[in-house]
């Protein structure tokens, strides 16, 4: 899904200090989530994502600059999932949706048509 919400981002540097970012959630699904940073964090550490109902916990897998900032790939731990009944993201968009709704728009264009 993607979406835009701010959310609280949790991790221990290299030193083993507590940090805590907010980053932008930019997609979000039941095993992981991507988020953007100013700043990279190191594959493999472990963070916390919070939000206003709860936390979801994983692993970095992925960190690129692009442009605008950092997006850092989060892969949920096995017993971490998303839901959306646990927690909605303000702006929501299911892509699925859009290519359901174009095909239908496409349909209901040409029965017209003929």
């Amino acid at each position: 899904m993607l979406c835009a919400d701010l959310v609280d981002l949790h991790w221990k540097d290299q030193s083993g200090k507590s940090r805590r970012v907010v980053a932008n959630l930019e997609d979000i699904s039941a095993s992981g989530a991507c988020v953007q940073l100013d700043k990279p964090l190191a594959l493999g550490a472990k963070v916390r994502l919070t939000h206003p109902k709860g936390e979801l916990t994983g692993v970095i897998r992925y960190c690129v600059f692009r442009e605008i900032g950092y997006f850092l790939g989060v892969e949920f731990d096995a017993d971490c999932r998303w839901s959306m009944n646990d927690y909605r993201p303000q702006h929501l968009l299911d892509p699925r949706r859009m290519v359901r709704e174009r095909t239908e728009a496409s349909k209901v264009a040409s029965s017209q048509i003929n």
